[in-house]
């Protein structure tokens, strides 16, 4: 399951913090019972339009990848989380809303990855002859 959320706070002084965007992606994966496998890449990005500058963040766990771009003078955060294995998306939505401070939330819930725990799948996937790598 992939799940993007638009979301909206007040709390722009966060959404300014490289160090909290980094915390965030160090110690959230564990707290939805994901698996961080690398340490947190956080930049601060200035664009040409002073309105479109922002943190941005990526994390990537055993399941797949967590992200975060911020935009602090929209007061604008798109999160995302993605993951082969399937997850509680509403509690994630919400343990995403409380540590934002969100005050609305707009998410997005897009289905992927299904044939991986599909039994039919894997065993056709299983019978394909295997195309030799070059030297």
């Amino acid at each position: 399951m992939h799940l993007t959320v638009d979301g909206y706070t007040g709390e722009v002084e966060q959404l300014k913090d490289p160090e909290f965007v980094r915390l965030f992606l160090r110690d959230f994966p564990a707290s939805i019972g994901m698996t961080r496998i690398t340490e947190p890449v956080v930049f601060a990005y200035h664009a040409p339009k002073f309105e479109d500058w922002g943190v941005t963040g990526v994390v990537v766990i055993a399941e797949s990848h967590i992200s975060v771009h911020t935009f602090p003078e929209r007061n604008l955060v798109y999160l995302d989380v993605f993951s082969c294995m399937p997850f509680d998306a509403d509690m994630v939505l919400k343990r995403l809303t409380a540590h934002f401070a969100l005050y609305r939330a707009v998410p997005h819930r897009i289905e992927r990855g299904l044939e991986f725990f599909n039994e039919e799948y894997a065993r056709e996937a299983a019978a394909r002859p295997r195309v030799a790598r070059p030297a």
